[in-house]
């Protein structure tokens, strides 16, 4: 076999190997932030935001904590602009997936799948 063919049959396999145009993209785009109104919130995120709004005691020591938004689906903002607080969730043994993420102009966020996805809350 020549150099030429081997180089050849080399190339096709690592072009066999390439992943698909759509994954060298990169994730795809956020979906748009809905919005949910305070009312709408469950019952345990209503009481979470009396408690941001009353500035605590808060029942969780990472409450009030920095949220990196390394999944980039709220707008992009400098490192402590957001800061997360826990909502309880029934039955759960730990913080559960719910979250209120308030952003350093008074913006909320509501989230009930650990960041995947957020809602603005409109008060």
């Amino acid at each position: 076999m020549s150099a030429r063919s081997l180089l050849a049959g080399c190339a096709f396999g690592f072009a066999a190997l390439a992943l698909p145009a759509e994954a060298q993209r990169g994730p795809p785009p956020a979906a748009p932030i809905g919005e949910i109104a305070a009312a709408q919130l469950p019952s345990e995120a209503r009481a979470t935001l009396a408690l941001i709004r009353k500035g605590g005691p808060f029942p969780y020591a990472k409450d009030g904590s920095a949220f990196g938004n390394r999944e980039a689906v709220l707008p992009r903002q400098k490192r402590g602009y957001y800061r997360e607080y826990t909502v309880k969730t029934p039955g759960s043994r730990t913080r559960g997936a719910r979250r209120i993420v308030k952003g350093g102009g008074g913006e909320l966020f509501y989230t009930d799948d650990h960041y995947n996805s957020f809602r603005r809350i409109r008060e």
